[in-house]
């Protein structure tokens, strides 16, 4: 197994191990399933608590051997073969287990909290159970549980049919350039085919070629997002809640106004990011600029990266950072626990993932530019984040939501943009070449982010009022919303207005996106906490990371110092952007 390759061998040293290791977890679905009806009784509760751990422990180590080795090479049939076989197991238990809620329900939350009080062991469920009981209005009875689970394979499918379409089907295509030049366009290598042309209608050909895939499939692109819609509006009608928004964010005690409050900031103060791409566009002589002209570079820089420097670089970044936190950046990022180059088949983007006592894993996709040298920092913070998790937590308090999930990832790409910035006399070209990272920064995760949380806010309201949901209502929104955020016309630049079908979130993790923004907002405010040395800060920050998921988000992040109800995280945010855009366009005049 090469270096920069993952090494799953962690999981399981061969292929019999793996499916032994299923056929144990699904030999404990029956026993699971047999005591049903039995929870009332204090003795049968923790035989129930102590199999169901077994078996989760079990599950979550086939998930992720199945998962990642079927994103290594996504067209490989076998690959995904066995991560359907985990898939109908982890439904089949599910089905097995639907009466678990309603009959701890049943018990009272007074003589549940009794039974975890008599049995230190069980502790780890509190946490748990809290969150059951606030959920409990929606949670139903053990026989329409059963019809729901029944149901989840269905659920599963449609995230599986856009993968399928996307990556196992997908095919790359050929774009011919001006100067007659052929080249042929990925999902890895697309932005940094586009940053390196000199003509428009190069840009143009390099676009239309990667969303031609998407353009041709737009009708069934379409109905999966519509299903996608219609799968989280019979959630909402089943279990009770008052709309789509509130069902992914009720069982976390996220405050509605928080999502509101990001969304009205965002669009209503994008004067700042329409400013900056009037300021491209000058600056890149541009007629009209695009939104794939984002990918241009202000400063020129043919500076490429290996991967050993990208590290080397984190590495560097966080040296005044305590023993400890630099002592875990080196473990997450050892041989055999990232998969560093981009390949035939292998799922695009990055990832980290972990939890559950298990050794975080980061996907790359590395093409020796800056930003994989970012993003680099960018998940070996989700990483960090794991194992501060599992250090603090017990195994079942250690799987953090995705509401914080991006707040370490995104301190990372503060504290190392700021490492370069410092790293002695920087050229003009320097200096604006890394303002524009960190604009580029903020206008990636904290705009654009909210954009699509807002695009799935309008459509959600679309489906709960029973209206009709196609490729060209979809597309309808998303120009509408690009107008407002970014000030640009994307009906003028014929496929962009697909881009929600590009966007794998949007039907995999429903009210996902917008986490990013309120992430990054939380990130910025420690962060410069950090920096500026305030007592306690970095304690505080690595407190937030200990505390795993043990409690509602929101609140985590308060204690740490950050008030994600308020107005104030999101307008510094906008006020940050509107200082560094000043800055840019200085460095432009001179």
């Amino acid at each position: 197994m090469a270096k920069d390759c993952w090494d799953l061998s962690v999981f399981f040293k061969s292929e019999e191990e793996f499916l032994s290791t299923l056929e144990e977890f699904k030999s404990l679905i029956p026993e699971l399933a047999a005591f049903q009806g039995k929870l009332s009784d204090e003795k049968e509760l923790a035989a129930f608590l102590r199999l169901d751990k077994k078996a989760n422990m079990l599950l979550v180590r086939c998930y992720y051997f199945a998962s990642m080795r079927s994103d290594r090479n996504k067209k490989d049939v076998k690959n995904s073969e066995d991560l359907m076989k985990v898939q109908i197991a982890l439904q089949t238990y599910s089905a097995a287990v639907s009466y678990q809620s309603p009959e701890i329900l049943a018990l009272g939350r007074e003589k549940v909290e009794a039974f975890l009080a008599a049995h230190p062991e069980f502790e780890e469920y509190s946490f748990q159970m809290d969150r059951l009981f606030n959920e409990a209005s929606h949670v139903l009875s053990t026989r329409e549980e059963g019809l729901l689970s029944a149901y989840s394979p269905v659920a599963g499918g449609i995230r599986n049919l856009y993968g399928q379409l996307t990556i196992a089907d997908g095919k790359p295509s050929e774009a011919t350039l001006s100067n007659g030049e052929k080249v042929l366009v990925t999902q890895a290598n697309w932005s940094s085919l586009i940053a390196k042309t000199k003509k428009a209608e190069d840009r143009q050909a390099i676009f239309e070629a990667l969303y031609s895939y998407y353009d041709a499939h737009k009708s069934t692109y379409g109905e999966i997002y519509n299903l996608t819609l219609q799968r989280q509006l019979a959630e909402v009608k089943a279990r009770g809640y008052q709309n789509i928004l509130e069902s992914h964010l009720s069982g976390n005690k996220i405050p509605l106004e928080v999502f509101h409050t990001l969304v009205r900031v965002a669009s209503t103060h994008s004067e700042p990011l329409k400013k900056y791409i009037e300021l491209r566009r000058k600056a890149l002589g541009l007629e009209k600029h695009r939104s794939y002209d984002r990918f241009l570079h202000l400063a020129e820089s043919d500076k490429h990266y290996t991967y050993e420097e990208a590290k080397q670089l984190f590495y560097d970044s966080i040296a005044s950072f305590p023993k400890d936190f630099q002592e875990k950046a080196r473990e997450v990022t050892k041989d055999g626990y990232v998969d560093v180059y981009p390949g035939e088949g292998k799922r695009s983007g990055a990832y980290s993932n972990g939890g559950y006592d298990l050794h975080p894993f980061i996907l790359l996709n590395f093409v020796g530019e800056l930003n994989d040298v970012f993003t680099l920092a960018h998940e070996s913070g989700h990483s960090i984040h794991t194992l501060y998790s599992e250090e603090g937590q017990p195994t079942l308090k250690q799987d953090y939501t995705i509401f914080v999930a991006e707040i370490a990832s995104t301190f990372n790409e503060h504290n190392l943009l700021d490492y370069l910035l410092s790293t002695g006399k920087l050229s003009k070209e320097d200096r604006v070449f890394l303002l524009q990272k960190a604009i580029d920064e903020i206008v990636s995760t904290f705009y654009r982010q909210t954009l699509f949380g807002h695009y799935e806010f309008l459509m959600a309201e679309k489906a709960e009022k029973g209206e009709p949901i196609s490729y060209s209502v979809a597309n309808d929104v998303m120009i509408q919303l690009y107008k407002d955020y970014y000030g640009i016309d994307i009906a003028e630049e014929k496929l962009k207005p697909l881009v929600w079908a590009y966007i794998p979130h949007l039907f995999n993790t429903p009210f996902y996106v917008y986490q990013y923004a309120t992430s990054f907002t939380s990130s910025m405010l420690l962060y410069e906490r950090v920096k500026n040395k305030e007592e306690g800060a970095f304690d505080r920050y690595i407190s937030l990371f200990k505390s795993g998921g043990s409690d509602y988000p929101v609140a985590q992040v308060k204690r740490a110092g950050v008030d994600l109800t308020t107005e104030e995280p999101y307008m510094a945010v906008i006020h940050r952007m509107e200082s560094l855009v000043d800055q840019l366009e200085k460095e432009l005049a001179e």
